[in-house]
């Protein structure tokens, strides 16, 4: 008797229903997915609330989109869409690279919840905008001479993502809060002067935070790390590069 063999759990790699409701159609569901991830995040998602504000039930949804779980591959891929990578015959690779982070950097932080949930979104990299975005990201640092180079796609993307992750953290924490970013800091900021007063090397660190917006410090602090990660990367390639 032949070995029954399990279907992979992405919304990829199932053949689509035929839609019975030509007015719901699953992109229509994305966006609206993204609108409510964007506002609520991860936790405020559910197909009920999704149907509710497509006037839908549930049932009409899963027509299109079996689960949650295919729900956030399809979100994460459709926002992938929106990240820029430059032609792989660009001229000034650092250059490059760096548009490229940083389109990632904004996109992440437009969304997010992005970051946080691309190691559990399931099979989101078989995506076309994701596999797209991969691609063009490949032809890009194949083209600048690195010798393997997805190991050198890993290491800049394992950054950006670490980086975005924590970014957009620490903004949704403010977005909860009600106050601007200004504000939350220099409400924050009596504590945390007072907490490091003991400690010589981090006493100085929060004065600054007075002085600068804090988007800017962000934005340093971002910029700094890249061209570390890009620095090291460039000791990797030929000579002749």
């Amino acid at each position: 008797m032949a070995a029954r063999t399990n279907p992979i759990p992405s919304v990829w790699t199932r053949q689509q229903r035929e839609p019975d409701q030509p007015a719901l159609s699953r992109a229509a569901i994305v966006r609206e997915a993204i609108v409510m991830l964007d506002a609520d995040d991860i936790e405020a998602l559910s197909m009920r609330k999704l149907g509710a504000r497509l006037n839908a039930g549930a049932t009409s949804l899963y027509r299109h989109v079996a689960t949650k779980d295919e729900l956030m591959e399809l979100a994460v891929d459709e926002v992938f869409g929106e990240i820029a990578v430059p032609v792989a015959d660009s001229p000034d690779w650092r250059a490059a690279a760096t548009e490229a982070a940083r389109s990632f950097r904004s996109t992440a932080l437009r969304h997010p919840w992005l970051a946080s949930v691309l190691g559990q979104a399931g099979l989101a990299y078989l995506g076309p905008n994701l596999m797209s975005f991969s691609e063009r990201l490949a032809a890009l640092f194949a083209a600048i001479g690195f010798p393997e180079p997805s190991r050198a796609i890993d290491t800049v993307m394992t950054y950006v993502i670490g980086a975005g992750t924590t970014e957009a953290a620490w903004l949704t924490t403010i977005a909860r809060s009600g106050e601007t970013e200004a504000g939350f800091i220099a409400r924050l900021l009596p504590a945390a002067q007072q907490a490091a007063a003991e400690h010589d090397h981090l006493a100085g660190s929060f004065g600054a935070a007075v002085e600068t917006a804090p988007e800017e410090i962000r934005d340093a602090k971002f910029t700094y790390g890249l061209e570390v990660v890009l620095d090291g990367l460039a000791m990797r390639l030929p000579p002749s590069r």
